[in-house]
């Protein structure tokens, strides 16, 4: 009964998270995976930066997910143009559904007045996704007395030799307008909404196009003490509120928050839900989301941690995200200056 009542969760778990097509994976500490959310994000540190993203969500469940992101980006001054890397892996559950998924970025970098400047960016990804189907228990392996699930019955619907694998090509725009103070961007992913299905062209399984709008506005607080350099600068006191909307195939979801930078550490904590539509006639809370952080002049490093909200519980072992960035100014081997100016998001 213990695996049967598992297997029942983890596919609500699914069906809860993920469109059974295939929703894109997410991420809690979305300003640190700026090329996954958007590819005019690309060279936006305007230096040289490398980065990593992890995220374990639901450990607690057979049917959790795992998801690895690195990334590099580079500012080419000349040409006022940022070109970027990034390389995902997603795996779905304890039937390994793993997506691959290679990406190239543009942006260029637009000043449109002396305080405003626009960047729009664009992504080509090439993805490759596989399935272990030998891990998957079909109905007709359950014993509906005992719950016992006999895995040398196989299912009918699994031809032998089948290619449980696919690949294709996608396409992803996107734009940000940003001051000293203020980002708003845009990001369309996915936009020829290619096929996805692993069981042969014949079958459609469309990855759904998905539309992401985030943005925010940095308060400066009192300054701090001086920091410890020949600079006699004081250390930055600021809160960051900021938001991320997602929308792909029927689901939507809203991320609202606010995070405090007390130079080098920052704190955070975001709201992810829409609390007055439902899915299915159950509420849309989805977590608490809480982060902490240190940042220097050219390193970042943070975790954060998603609070499941929803029917699934805490129980379920909420989500683990880490995000590690570095940033490095190849014209000057030395520190890297605070005075060049950057996107204001929480971390980038």
């Amino acid at each position: 009964m213990r695996k049967a009542f598992i297997l029942v969760v983890g596919i609500l778990a699914i069906c809860t998270s993920r469109e059974a097509s295939a929703q894109d994976a997410q991420f809690s500490q979305f300003y640190a995976a700026p090329l996954y959310i958007n590819p005019a994000f690309t060279g936006a540190s305007q230096f040289t930066r490398f980065g990593v993203n992890y995220r374990s969500q639901w450990p607690n469940l057979q049917a959790s997910f795992e998801t690895f992101s690195f990334y590099a980006d580079h500012y080419i001054e000349k040409y006022n143009s940022g070109i970027g890397l990034i390389v995902t892996t997603d795996r779905e559950g304890q039937e390994g559904l793993t997506s691959t998924n290679v990406g190239f970025s543009y942006a260029y970098q637009l000043r449109i007045t002396e305080n405003i400047v626009f960047r729009p960016g664009v992504q080509y990804s090439f993805f490759s996704r596989n399935a272990g189907f030998q891990n998957l228990v079909f109905t007709n392996q359950i014993n509906t007395i005992t719950g016992e699930i006999d895995p040398t019955i196989t299912d009918p619907a699994l031809v032998a030799g089948q290619d449980l694998q696919v690949s294709f090509g996608d396409l992803s725009v996107g734009g940000v307008l940003y001051s000293r103070r203020l980002f708003l961007g845009a990001s369309l992913q996915h936009v020829t909404e290619p096929n996805q299905s692993l069981l042969g062209p014949d079958q459609i399984s469309v990855l759904p196009a998905r539309l992401t709008i985030h943005g925010g506005y940095k308060i400066d607080l009192s300054p701090g003490p001086l920091r410890n350099n020949l600079t006699y600068t004081r250390k930055e006191r600021s809160i960051t509120p900021v938001f991320q909307y997602k929308e792909q195939g029927p689901f939507t979801q809203l991320d609202v928050g606010a995070f405090i930078h007390l130079e080098p550490v920052n704190f955070g904590i975001q709201y992810r839900g829409i609390p007055y539509k439902q899915f299915e006639d159950f509420p849309n809370h989805e977590s608490l989301i809480f982060s902490l952080g240190v940042t220097t002049n050219n390193f970042n490093i943070g975790y954060s941690f998603d609070y499941t909200l929803s029917k699934l519980t805490i129980n379920a072992g909420g989500a683990h995200e880490f995000s590690l960035s570095y940033i490095i100014d190849f014209s000057k081997p030395e520190i890297t200056p605070r005075s060049r100016w950057r996107i204001p998001c929480p971390k980038n």
